[in-house]
C-alpha cells in the first residue's frame, strides 16, 4: 500500500468505529424509547385509550423534521424513520390492547 492508502484506511478505520460506536447508541436509545411507549401501551389499555394519537405524532413528526434540518440530516428520511417507528408503537399498542381485553 502506498503512503496515501495507509493514511486513507486509518481515516476510514476511524469512521467505521465512529459508525459502530453510534449504531449502538441508535440501538440503545430505540430500546430505551420502546420502554416508554411500552408503559404508554399498557396506560391506554388498563383506561381504554386508543391506541393511535394522530395530533402528538403530527406534532412530532414536524418537530423531528425541523430537528433534522438543524442536524444537517434529510428531513424526509426523519419523517420516514419516524414514521416507521409510530407505525411499530401502534401495533404494539394495539396488541397490548387486544391481550388485555
Amino acid at each position: 500500500m502506498t503512503p496515501d492508502q495507509i493514511k486513507a484506511a486509518e481515516i476510514l478505520q476511524g469512521h467505521r468505529e465512529s459508525i459502530d460506536r453510534l449504531d449502538s447508541i441508535l440501538v440503545y436509545t430505540l430500546g430505551e424509547r420502546f420502554k416508554h411507549t411500552q408503559a404508554v401501551g399498557e396506560l391506554k389499555a388498563e383506561h381504554d385509550l386508543p391506541a393511535s394519537d394522530p395530533a402528538r405524532e403530527a406534532t412530532q413528526i414536524a418537530r423531528l423534521e425541523e430537528l433534522a434540518g438543524k442536524a444537517k440530516l434529510d428531513p424526509e428520511f426523519a419523517k420516514k424513520f419516524l414514521n416507521f417507528i409510530i407505525d411499530e408503537v401502534i401495533r404494539h399498542h394495539k396488541s397490548i390492547k387486544n391481550n388485555e381485553t
